[in-house]
């Protein structure tokens, strides 16, 4: 059986945020990106990662993936959720927010497996009827930074709730670091919560069909093969075994 393929999103940001580094004539133009860190983990834990673009329809895309990463990036549109905007709300990135949403219910109607990272996770929460906080202080909480300088660092524990999903990947007690300005607020329809900071910030969700892992945290700056890296890849390659059946 070949690897599966493992769609993972990305931002669009103009050139010229980069304008150092690029001829004055291609600033008006953009660029798609991710942190390599994405596709590496994907990669170490056995399957093909593929950046996906926003310029072909969800349908299309998901038509050839096996499985699908929502990655992170900017705050999500709080209109999504019937929200008046907070002052400090972060940059916002609409036409990411239509772009994975799409792509989220086209996975959803395929039953593809779908890992959510940061911001993916809070977009599983809003796609799902859920809230946000829209900012969270950098040193709110029991002791732990939510902006953490090193992602790369563990810097606090969540404890994971028994009888999870997520409970069969990780220690009852995982550490994880801390790169976030949202929280999740109301949890969405279907939703099941997984993991807890110590402060009683949600940190993990998954959807009770086994379907969706979302985690809060940033599992690909850990090292790995994370764990959850490798149920993405292993969920994938059942879906690519049972669509070949098909």
């Amino acid at each position: 059986m070949s690897k599966p393929l493992i769609g993972i999103t990305g931002r669009r940001w103009p050139l010229k945020r980069v304008k150092d580094y690029m001829p004055r004539a291609t600033w008006e133009s953009t660029f798609d990106l991710h942190m390599s860190d994405y596709p590496r983990s994907v990669a170490a834990a056995g399957g093909i990662p593929v950046q996906l673009t926003r310029d072909a329809a969800a349908e299309d895309v998901l038509d050839h993936l096996d499985g699908l990463i929502l990655s992170g990036g900017a705050d999500i549109d709080p209109d999504l959720y019937g929200a008046e905007p907070h002052p400090r709300l972060g940059r916002l990135e609409k036409d990411r927010d239509t772009w994975e949403m799409a792509l989220l219910a086209g996975a959803r109607r395929r039953h593809l497996p779908i890992l959510a990272i940061c911001r993916g996770f809070q977009l599983v929460n809003v796609s799902c009827g859920g809230s946000l906080v829209q900012h969270v202080e950098e040193d709110e909480g029991s002791g732990h930074p939510r902006w953490e300088a090193d992602g790369r660092t563990a810097v606090h524990d969540v404890h994971v709730v028994p009888g999870t999903m997520t409970s069969s990947l990780l220690a009852p007690l995982t550490g994880v670091n801390s790169l976030h300005h949202q929280t999740v607020d109301r949890v969405g329809e279907g939703l099941v919560v997984s993991a807890v900071a110590p402060d009683g910030v949600v940190e993990g969700l998954e959807s009770s069909d086994g379907e969706i892992l979302a985690v809060q945290w940033h599992p690909e700056l850990l090292g790995g093969p994370d764990p959850t890296f490798r149920w993405i890849v292993a969920e994938s390659t059942k879906y690519a075994e049972a669509r070949t059946v098909r």
